[in-house]
Order: structure tokens, then C-alpha cells, then sequence
């Protein structure tokens, strides 16, 4: 047995409708495939049509289940509410919303303009409360219950982070939101959950965030105390789990799935890992020396 190995049984997921924005690629396409493997019919937005309609047939000739691709920017809330009905007249029924869209810059904070942190945040923390707002109020009108809406955070949603400010700012309202409905909401049969994944390599993100040699200079896996990257399957695993009938009981939690990369970070201590072994023992000997008079 391998983290890399599916976790959950055949026909996990199967009866479930599920929307998965920004399902095009990245972990959101990794995530639909293994819904599908699952069982589950999958719908995916984006605002790139082509591309999703790619993604859509080759996941549906890998997996033989279903996927619907639906151009939506959710940050438009009139285009929400028509993907919703599109998703609605070809399945019937919605029972599982992930909201995975997102988008970041790194960047100076003084080096962004106001446009440029408003989409980040019109994305992640709008699009997020669009989606939710336009299938939570169906869910309520129609009473239609054991719904579930797993959101994707990230771990400096509660500790701020420099240099990604509108990201987190943004990330920090998502998981507001989370816990906040979770409550709210629960009497209407809806359970409200987030993962909050460390470094998982995806090709596109990573390339516009880290072009050119800069990923080789900033190996993210020298900050986990694993020592590793993420596996795409560890983290479908993980939201499998939290969107299946398995998890009925949890509800308001946000999940960190990243090998200890934030509390490695939040010690002031812990970058003393960079001391050689030499300089440990002449800091012992200089601790003892000083005992000893």
C-alpha cells in the first residue's frame, strides 16, 4: 500500500452529482478524475471553454463516466446561477460543490495594482460566495438534502503570508465562510468543509508563479519537513473522502495536507534545521563550558 494509492472503495461516490470549478486542470482535474473513478458524474467550469472540453473527453475516455464541461467566471454571478442550471438540466440534481477556482500572484504588495489584487480577490473570496450563494439557496428552495460544498483554501489562510497578500486576504474569507455556513447551514442538510493543501506541484500554476530556473532555485520540498512534494492522489484521496457519505459527521473542518510545511514555518526556531552538525556540537560544548564555571 502506497500514498499514492486510491483510497476509497469502487462506487464510492456513485448517485453523486458533482460541480468542480476550475475543473480544467491541475488539482481540479485530478480530483475529477478520481470522482469519476468513484462513480460520481462531474461537471467542470473555467472561463477557457476549449480547454475543459478537452479535459472533459479525455477524462470520460479514461474513466467510461460522465463530465460536463460549462464555460462560467464565477466571479459574474448571473453566469453562476446559469451553469448551475445548466448542471441541473443534464443531471437532474447538484449534491456536491467544490470550489477550487483560484488565482495569485507573487509579487511586492506595492507592485500590484488595484485592479490587479481585486481579481485575485473577485476570483477566490466572490467566486467562492457566488458559487455557494447560487447552489445553497436551490439546495434550501428545493429542500433537496445531504448536500455538501468542500472548499479549497491554504494554509496561510490563518497565519497572512507576504508576498500573496490578495490571495490571502481572499483565502482567509473562504475559510470564514466555510466554518461560518457549516453552522448556519447545517439545519438545511448542507455540511460545509476545506482542505488547505501545501505544495502540490501543477504545471500551469507553478509556471506562472515560478517561470523560467526560479522553481529549481525555490525548491519548495526543502520547507517540508517530509521532505516532498504532494501527490495529486493524496489530495483527490483526501476530498473524496470529505464529498462521500463516509465523512457525514464532519463538518466545519479544514483538513492541512502538507507534510507539516505551515508549523515548520510558524516556529521562530525552526530554520536552526539549516545548522550543521559541526556547529551543534560547538554549541553544546560552549552550554556546558558555561555550566561548568
Amino acid at each position: 500500500m502506497s500514498y499514492t494509492d486510491k483510497m476509497l472503495r469502487d462506487g464510492a461516490l456513485e448517485g453523486k452529482n458533482i460541480v468542480v470549478t476550475g475543473g480544467g486542470s491541475g488539482l481540479g482535474k485530478s480530483m475529477t478524475k478520481y470522482f469519476m473513478e468513484l462513480g460520481a458524474k462531474v461537471a467542470i467550469t473555467s472561463r477557457n471553454l476549449e480547454k475543459l472540453q478537452g479535459t472533459a473527453k479525455e477524462l470520460e475516455a479514461e474513466t467510461g463516466g460522465t463530465c460536463l464541461p460549462l464555460q462560467c467566471d464565477v466571479r459574474h454571478y448571473d453566469q453562476v446561477e446559469a451553469m448551475r442550471d445548466q448542471v441541473l438540466e443534464a443531471f437532474g440534481s447538484v449534491d456536491v460543490l467544490l470550489n477550487n477556482a483560484a488565482g495569485n500572484f507573487i509579487s511586492p504588495t506595492e507592485r500590484l495594482s488595484a485592479n490587479a489584487f481585486d481579481t485575485i480577490i473577485d476570483i477566490v473570496l466572490k467566486g467562492t460566495k457566488n458559487c455557494t450563494l447560487a447552489f445553497g439557496k436551490h439546495w434550501i428552495d428545493t429542500k433537496y438534502q445531504n448536500t455538501n460544498v468542500l472548499n479549497i483554501v491554504t494554509t496561510y489562510a490563518w497565519t497572512g503570508s507576504a508576498y500573496v497578500v490578495p490571495s490571502a486576504t481572499a483565502k482567509a474569507g473562504v475559510l470564514a465562510m466555510t466554518r461560518s455556513l457549516a453552522v448556519e447551514w447545517a439545519k438545511y442538510g448542507m455540511r460545509f468543509n476545506a482542505i488547505a493543501p501545501g505544495p502540490f506541484p501543477t504545471k500551469g500554476a507553478w509556471d506562472r508563479l515560478l517561470p523560467g530556473d526560479m522553481k529549481d532555485k525555490f525548491d519548495l520540498s526543502k520547507k517540508v519537513p517530509l521532505q516532498r512534494l504532494g501527490e495529486h492522489q493524496e489530495l483527490a484521496n483526501l476530498a473524496a473522502y470529505l464529498v462521500s457519505d463516509f465523512s457525514a459527521y464532519v463538518n466545519g473542518e479544514v483538513i492541512t495536507l502538507d507534510g507539516g510545511e505551515w508549523l515548520k514555518g510558524a516556529g521562530q526556531f525552526n530554520l536552526l534545521d539549516q545548522v550543521p552538525e559541526q556547529m551543534w556540537d560547538m554549541l553544546e560544548a560552549a552550554i556546558r563550558a558555561k555550566k561548568n564555571k
